[in-house]
């Protein structure tokens, strides 16, 4: 198993580094955003509740619905500059979750380059004397140029499921702020 990843890693040749570069930036992305993204750091319970039962709000100081409250309050009675002030904390939480779109349009492209790559270089080690090559290293040089596309696709999958789970959170925590949004607005500080 160890020998055939390494096989696929050097069928990949030069292009396993912007294949590398992809999947750390990958792995990143998806770890840095599932943690921000958390509905603690967002929506967290114990202000959701104040602001639905009209209460003093309290708790969750580092949220992102507790810095809107915040600004609302510093602006009383300007809905449009807390709307806006919303759009601004919605597009941070959206913060490096376009690059996956790259990522997963990308990887594949890298891939598929790498295994034309070597797949020119399969075919140019066929000699013009002899016609036909030894069907050893022939199949063995295809195999190998095509593990450039399967590691491009091992790469795209997770960015393509992974950023449409957090597309997906951050438009629900969007249409939860929206709702909220009316409470702190109307809200008496």
């Amino acid at each position: 198993m160890l020998f055939a990843a390494i096989d696929i890693i050097k069928g990949a040749d030069l292009l396993i580094y912007p294949l590398g570069i992809c999947s750390v930036v990958l792995v990143f992305i998806l770890c840095e955003r599932a943690y921000a993204l958390r509905r603690s750091a967002i929506l967290p319970d114990d202000l959701v509740d104040a602001l639905v039962e009209g209460r003093p709000v309290s708790g969750g100081q580092r949220s992102v619905l507790a810095r809107i409250v915040a600004f609302a309050e510093k602006h009383p009675g300007d809905l449009e500059a807390v709307r806006a002030f919303a759009r601004l904390e919605l597009s941070r939480m959206e913060r490096g979750v376009p690059y996956l779109d790259v990522i997963y349009a990308g990887a594949p492209l890298i891939g598929l380059t790498g295994t034309v790559w070597s797949l020119i270089r399969v075919f140019s080690s066929v000699t013009g004397e002899g016609g036909l090559p030894d069907p050893a290293k022939f199949t063995s040089g295809v195999s190998l140029a095509l593990s450039a596309t399967v590691l491009g696709l091992l790469i795209a999958v997770p960015a393509l499921v992974g950023g449409g789970i957090l597309q997906r959170r951050i438009e629900t925590y969007a249409a939860q702020l929206d709702v909220l949004l009316e409470r702190i607005v109307r809200r008496k500080p």
